[in-house]
């Protein structure tokens, strides 16, 4: 991933506990196979992106796509939902952790 934000860590804490959306596979086993940014506004390159999962050399095949609260709250969200949706034929979770998000001052 070329692109992160710092709220990625609460993404990959909420599944790594089972928590959030990620609570649906506290039962099973579940891999976390790739993450991305959407990288720019509006959010175009996401979709290449993700396609780029589909062509992996590893052979890697995801089965859902969980979109960020950040991504889902952009002002670009809902466009950007229907895009993945329309275009990826997986299920798509709106939502990942279930942390407040607070912000930071930097000096």
């Amino acid at each position: 991933m070329d692109q992160i934000c710092f709220g990625c860590t609460r993404c990959l804490t909420a599944f790594n506990r089972n928590q959030g959306e990620f609570v649906r596979y506290m039962k099973q086993e579940a891999e976390l196979i790739g993450l991305t940014a959407c990288a720019d506004c509006p959010g175009t390159i996401l979709v290449p992106r993700l396609a780029l999962q589909w062509n992996s050399p590893l052979g890697e095949v995801p089965t859902k796509i969980h979109l960020a609260p950040c991504l889902v709250k952009c002002p670009h969200g809902q466009a950007i939902v229907d895009e993945v949706k329309a275009k990826c034929g997986i299920e798509i979770i709106e939502g990942t952790h279930p942390y407040q998000h607070v912000g930071a001052i930097f000096g």
